[in-house]
């Protein structure tokens, strides 16, 4: 039997002290986070801090957001196996990674060429198959795909963009930073038999969503 790696010590570290107590209790979620080697994500010289409970910064003027908050988003989407997930913002590629374990397809977009050509690198050196990228405005969709059982997007925009809202399937949840460039709530929509429900999980900050229904660069 194989000892567990000083990698594999320090995710089940991340789960046993960041998640599980902060209220992350689906095990797809807690099982996804085990699994993806987080440090493969963030250069290499930060690589001993991957598993620390903050953000880290990826280049760009980018991060990749703290484990919690990464497990959070993934877990409000309630994901069961089968579902088409959108990703707004690709960013290291981790959150990417994570949903690609916990769902049929991932389709993620990236703004930065420079970004994506990294996630890419370490998605095919991962063998993770299922996740299928581009470079555009995020905040317009992929309405070629749509509709999508799941949307998540990684940076903070004044508002939800009307266009992923009619790209959610119905039914389908879609979970986004809303506020100012400060601080935001994180909200989840779902979207129920035509009707749409709107609550706050948690106060986040994150990176500004920059695009036509976003900010402006």
């Amino acid at each position: 039997m194989t000892s567990p790696s000083p990698w594999d010590i320090n995710r089940e570290r991340m789960v046993e002290e960041q998640l599980i107590p902060r209220g992350i209790h689906d095990e797809a979620t807690l099982r996804a986070m085990r699994t993806v080697p987080r440090h493969l994500f963030v250069d290499d010289a930060m690589a001993s801090a991957a598993y620390g409970d903050h953000p880290l910064p990826i280049g760009s003027g980018q991060t990749i957001s703290q484990p919690y908050i990464v497990a959070l988003m993934t877990q409000a989407l309630a994901l069961k196996g089968h579902e088409r997930v959108l990703e707004i913002g690709t960013g290291s590629g981790y959150q990417a990674a994570v949903l690609s374990r916990m769902c049929r397809k991932v389709y993620t977009i990236e703004r930065i060429d420079a970004l994506l050509v990294r996630a890419r690198k370490v998605f095919d050196r991962l063998h993770y198959h299922n996740i299928i990228s581009r470079i555009d405005d995020g905040t317009a969709g992929w309405p070629d795909e749509a509709p999508f059982d799941g949307i998540v997007v990684t940076a903070g925009g004044p508002k939800i963009p009307e266009p992923l809202i009619e790209q959610l399937a119905d039914p389908g949840r879609l979970v986004i930073p809303v506020g100012d460039q400060f601080l935001q709530e994180l909200q989840l929509l779902e979207k129920i038999k035509g009707e749409i429900s709107v609550k706050t999980i948690e106060y986040v900050r994150f990176v500004n969503l920059i695009g036509i229904h976003g900010w402006s660069a």
